[in-house]
C-alpha cells in the first residue's frame, strides 16, 4: 500500500495494476486531508491504513482507477463496500452525492498525472 500526498504517475498505477487484476487500482480518498492510498487488494485494508494515520472514517470513500482509461470519464469509479453508510445518507456502494464526487474527482486528479 502506499500513501499518496504528492503527485503520482498513470505509468505507476499502471504498473500497480498489473498486480491485481490487470486493468484497476484500488483506492481510498480522504477527502479531508486530500491524500489517497493505492495499490492494496482491499478498500477496507486502504481504509484501516489511514484511520490508523489519524484520518476520520467519514471523510474516507473507496473508488477503482482505470489507468488505461485515464483522461476518460470511466477512469475513475465509485464503488466499494467501504461506501455504504447510511447514517452518512449514503446507501450504497457508489458515492450518492454529485457534490462528493466532485471533490473526490478534483483530488484524484490533483494527485494524478500523466
Amino acid at each position: 500500500m502506499k500513501i499518496v500526498d504528492r503527485e503520482i504517475l498513470v505509468a505507476e498505477l499502471t504498473e500497480m495494476s498489473k498486480k491485481m487484476f490487470e486493468e484497476l487500482v484500488k483506492a481510498v480518498v480522504d477527502i479531508e486531508k486530500e491524500i489517497m492510498v493505492v495499490d492494496a487488494e482491499l478498500h477496507s485494508d486502504q481504509e484501516c491504513l489511514l484511520l490508523e494515520q489519524g484520518s476520520e472514517q467519514k471523510n474516507l470513500w473507496g473508488i477503482n482507477l482505470y489507468p488505461k482509461k485515464f483522461g476518460d470519464e470511466g477512469w475513475i469509479e465509485f464503488d466499494s463496500m467501504i461506501n455504504i453508510r447510511p447514517v452518512h445518507d449514503n446507501r450504497s456502494r457508489g458515492v450518492d452525492s454529485p457534490k462528493l464526487q466532485e471533490k473526490i474527482i478534483k483530488i484524484v486528479s490533483k494527485l494524478v498525472k500523466k
